[in-house]
């Protein structure tokens, strides 16, 4: 950048003295960027700040931290700041969280920490495509999953909550990444005889998954 480009960009953001309008002039300086950089189609390539009362947790989460966990990052956040933005997806003026839900709920929830970041929260916005339901379902599973993280029995509900919305076993094993045989026993867990309709068993499998009703 040229000392006179980076100039008028300083000129312009110290014209600001509410603190809320530079924030804004920072999202719109950051959202030009990746419209002219190699990286647009990674979610990284642009980090906005949005107010913190317009991320929501979803509702299908399946990770789970335990209680040290919990304070190592809030330790971590206090220390060394946000590393790493928090993974939503635009519904209208709120932002759905994909991935993140601890680091959102620790920079809410925390005073000292949201007088910090002036009650906003850095997010990263997944690709417009893969903002429906069953994408930013997947999504999230994905983020957990290769984090080792995930309550099987919260597993098993979205693997029939995404069987009800369309999706064949097929295309649950690629979007979430399991085999043939690990989307055969989240169906299992859920013991909805609805999931089999397509399925043909011999008698051993009838008698197992009748067993799994018990």
């Amino acid at each position: 950048m040229s000392p006179d480009v980076a100039k008028t960009v300083i000129e312009y953001l110290e014209s600001f003295d509410d603190v809320d309008l530079k924030i804004k002039a920072i999202n719109e300086l950051k959202s030009l960027i990746p419209q002219h950089s190699p990286f647009c189609r990674e979610p990284v390539d642009c980090v906005l700040w949005v107010e913190a009362n317009t991320v929501e947790a979803n509702d299908y989460n399946p990770n789970v931290m335990a209680t040290v966990e919990k304070k190592l990052l809030e330790r971590s956040i206090e220390l060394d700041g946000f590393t790493q933005p928090v993974v939503v997806a635009r519904q209208q003026r709120r932002h759905l969280v994909v991935d993140g839900f601890h680091r959102h709920l620790i920079g809410k929830s925390r005073p000292e920490l949201s007088r910090r970041l002036h009650g906003y929260l850095p997010v990263t916005l997944i690709n417009a495509e893969r903002e429906g339901q069953k994408e930013r379902i997947a999504a999230t599973i994905r983020h957990n999953r290769a984090r080792g993280k995930h309550q099987i029995a919260a597993m098993s509900d979205i693997v029939r909550d995404l069987h009800r919305q369309g999706w064949d076993d097929r295309r649950i094993g690629e979007e979430l990444g399991m085999d043939a045989d690990e989307v055969l026993r989240l169906k299992q867990i859920s013991g909805l005889t609805e999931l089999f309709a397509d399925e043909s068993f011999s008698e051993a499998w009838t008698v197992e998954l009748s067993l799994i009703h018990i």
